[in-house]
């Protein structure tokens, strides 16, 4: 039995590490665009692009749709979504509601409609605009400026609680308490003010500059430079997933389980300097839009970089099977000694949210109650204890 486990756990490493790349699925709409933004609501994905409009898919990228029926604008530069409202930025904002088969424009009230990003709050939506921040509270049926204090152009938004931050180019980023009443520089230890992406995971914020990432845990009031192993330092966007931070950079993808203290590249399947605009994570896969060649909208799977739990196919004590999996999971345990050992199952983040005792060599599990996603299943037996990733897939 342990030779064939052993057996089944090389074969299993080597499909797992022939599909750890980043592939193209299907070209977005219109073939090879240059694609600026990328959001999902959980089943349908959107790419902006920098000429085309916006392209649709909903199986994961195998198929893209043009969906540009009532935009006027060809250049999508964001996307917010707000339950089944979907809104689009390009020179001014767009709203569908019927995932993307007809857009609105929704413009009334912005004085300058070069619009770069959106976010929401609640009700409020904010845009950020070459000529500052402005705010709706009605589904972007009327606009009205926020911009006390504010004088630059806006290239990122990014909220937190009552806190929305504005990264400008060459200005740093602003703060505001109050729904963009007043905003306030918070520019200490920013050695580089061309702020180009944000992004948030709890209480800490990060800044992608043409100069690196860097790190506040006070909203700003001081930030710390984060760039030990990526090798370009244009970081046009940021993500969070769980503990997991991506960059994209100039040369790629780069990936940060330990809030930004080290940097691990997350290229395989890319050419050489792929220049990433975009992140959106859809399932159980993560996907980067491309600006320059390739082009496009790739896709890899979550697994890949997520928790910062070791790869470990050659386990000596077990494997599972199979993996993705959708209603069960096959144990092979190699227990000689017949004991009963603990299983314990983790989500994305290290909560525990299941643990059972397991008294047989062999044992199927039931996965069927798990969300699709990305868990850490756990056995300890007498003596050792080891971790393998599962997958959840439907």
């Amino acid at each position: 039995m342990k030779k064939i486990t052993l057996i089944l756990a090389f074969l299993i490493a080597i499909i797992v590490k022939a599909n750890a790349q980043w592939i193209e699925p299907s070209q977005v709409a219109w073939n090879s665009q240059n694609v600026y933004s990328l959001i999902s609501d959980g089943t349908n994905i959107y790419a902006g692009t920098g000429g085309a409009g916006v392209s649709l898919s909903n199986n994961n990228g195998n198929s893209w749709t043009a969906v540009n029926n009532g935009l006027t604008s060809t250049g999508i530069s964001s996307f917010a979504i707000n339950g089944t409202n979907v809104f689009a930025a390009g020179e001014g904002v767009f709203l569908t509601t019927n995932n993307g088969g007809l857009w609105t424009s929704v413009s009334n009230g912005l004085t300058n409609t070069t619009v770069n990003a959106l976010a929401i709050s609640g009700s409020n939506i904010f845009a950020g605009t070459n000529g500052g921040v402005f705010l709706s509270s009605n589904n972007g049926g009327l606009w009205t400026a926020a911009n006390t204090g504010f004088t630059s152009q806006v290239r990122t938004l990014a909220i937190s609680g009552a806190n929305i931050f504005a990264g400008a180019s060459n200005y740093g980023v602003y703060l505001s308490s109050n729904n963009g009443g007043l905003w306030t520089l918070v520019n200490n230890g920013l050695t580089n003010i061309d702020v180009v992406s944000l992004a948030i995971s709890g209480t800490n914020i990060f800044v992608g500059t043409s100069g690196g990432v860097f790190i506040s845990s006070n909203n700003g009031g001081l930030w710390t430079a984060v760039n030990n192993g990526l090798t370009n330092l244009n970081v046009y966007s940021l993500l969070v997933e769980g503990t997991t931070i991506f960059a994209g950079t100039d040369d790629g993808v780069f990936y940060s389980n330990n809030m930004g203290a080290n940097w691990t590249s997350l290229n395989n399947g890319f050419p050489a300097n792929t220049a990433v605009q975009a992140f959106t994570v859809s399932g159980t896969y993560i996907f980067a839009g491309i600006r320059l060649y390739p082009y496009g909208v790739w896709r890899r799977p979550l697994s890949d970089a997520t928790s910062g739990i070791k790869d470990n196919y050659n386990n000596n004590n077990f494997n599972l099977y199979p993996n993705p999996a959708s209603d069960f999971v096959t144990l092979n345990i190699d227990n000689s000694n017949h004991e009963e050992a603990i299983l314990n199952i983790y989500n994305i983040i290290g909560e525990l949210i299941r643990s059972e005792t397991i008294q047989k060599n062999q044992q199927q599990i039931n996965v069927g109650n798990l969300n699709n996603g990305i868990y850490v299943l756990e056995i300890k037996s007498n003596g050792w204890s080891e971790k393998q990733k599962l997958m959840i897939q439907r």
